[in-house]
Order: structure tokens, then sequence, then C-alpha cells
């Protein structure tokens, strides 16, 4: 099923094609693919070159591992991601190792690298479908996660597949049009909420998707 993003200016092939389904094909992905997923990740830029994420890892292959990486899901996203044949936790270093102080942006390179990461998915034909949805506390219980680190995201991982078997909710996002908000309304200029006409200047109606 083709969800290519209509675009109102030309970017790469892999960002338009780029989405997150809920329907997973059960195939396996082949261990050399995920480790070149993961290096791509390794080479994302960051802070101080402070590479803050860390990541958990549980393939359906291993069933106790995949099933105590699930239950780190809340119940909505269980309910899809259990099909999906790679499981993982994203998760971020507080502090910069080199001094101990706070590193506000350790964050955003967690979601700089897991996108390296989606992108080199999407030019080996695989699809990643990251979430917010975790039991944070209950993943740093069942791994040890230490304080300082912090349990931000997860994602799914695998081959896009047809969302028959999966909850109406779900077959319903997987089918829905995709939207997002005009540039008009993300890139400002002068002032806040003041578009900036060089970026945004055409119109757009929000519905290129």
């Amino acid at each position: 099923m083709s969800r290519r993003a209509r675009t109102d200016h030309p970017i790469h092939e892999i960002l338009a094609q780029r989405w997150s389904p809920c329907g997973f094909a059960e195939t396996p992905v082949p261990p050399e693919d995920l480790k070149s997923l993961f290096e791509a990740a390794r080479w994302t830029a960051s802070s101080y070159n402070e590479q803050p994420w860390r990541y958990i890892v549980a393939t359906r292959d291993d069933p106790e591992a995949f099933d105590q990486l699930l239950s780190c899901l809340v119940e909505a996203n269980q309910a899809w991601a259990r099909f999906s044949p790679v499981l993982v936790l994203g998760i971020a270093k507080r502090t910069f190792a080199r001094n101990g102080a706070p590193n506000r942006v350790a964050l955003h390179d967690l979601g700089a690298a897991s996108a390296s990461l989606t992108f080199e998915a999407g030019a080996r034909g695989l699809m990643v479908h990251q979430m917010g949805g975790i039991h944070p506390e209950k993943a740093r219980a069942a791994y040890r996660i230490p304080d300082d680190f912090e349990v931000a995201t997860a994602l799914a991982i695998g081959y896009p597949g047809t969302p028959s078997g999966l909850p109406a909710e779900c077959r319903q996002r997987d089918s829905a049009p995709r939207q997002r908000r005009p540039l008009q309304e993300l890139v400002f200029a002068r002032s806040w909420g003041q578009a900036c006409d060089r970026i945004a200047g055409s119109h757009s109606d929000g519905h290129n998707r």
C-alpha cells in the first residue's frame, strides 16, 4: 500500500515514502540489516559528540525477551506492536559524561539518532513506527536502567504488511489520509508566528500528506 507524501516541495524519496504503520509483515529482519540501522544511529551528530542515546532491542525469535519489552508499552500500542518482528526502547543519558552537567539536548539527540535509524531502514525497504506510549518506570525496573538515563520512546521495526488482523482503530489509522501543518505554521521570521516568506511564501493548504 503506497502512502507516499504529497509534498509541496521536492524532498528525497526515502523521506516521502516514510510513514509509521501499525501493520507489519511477519518476515524477520535480517541481522545484517539491523546492524546497519543502529550503525546509522551511531554516526548521528550530537552535542559535544556525547552520543547520549542507548537502545534495548528484542526480536520475535526470542519470545521471552520480546514479551518483556512488549510489556513496557502501553496497552494500546501492545495491540499492534506485538505483530512487529523487532521492538526497541530508546533511552537518553541525562548528563554529560565529560563533566556531569545536565545535557538539555539529550532527548533531541536521541530523536536525531532514531531519525537516522529510520531513514536507513527506509533505504532497506523497512518501516519504523516510533511511539511515546510506554511505561518508563516499568522498563527501568525490568532492565535495571540507571537513574541517570531517561526511558523516552519505543520503536517497532519491520517490513510493511497488511493491517487486516489489527484492531479497527489501527486499521483506520493505517488507511487515513496523511496530513501535515503548512509551513506558514512551522517556520517563522522576525517574530513568533510571523511566517518566513523565504521558506513559506507559497500557499499550502496543509493537506499535503
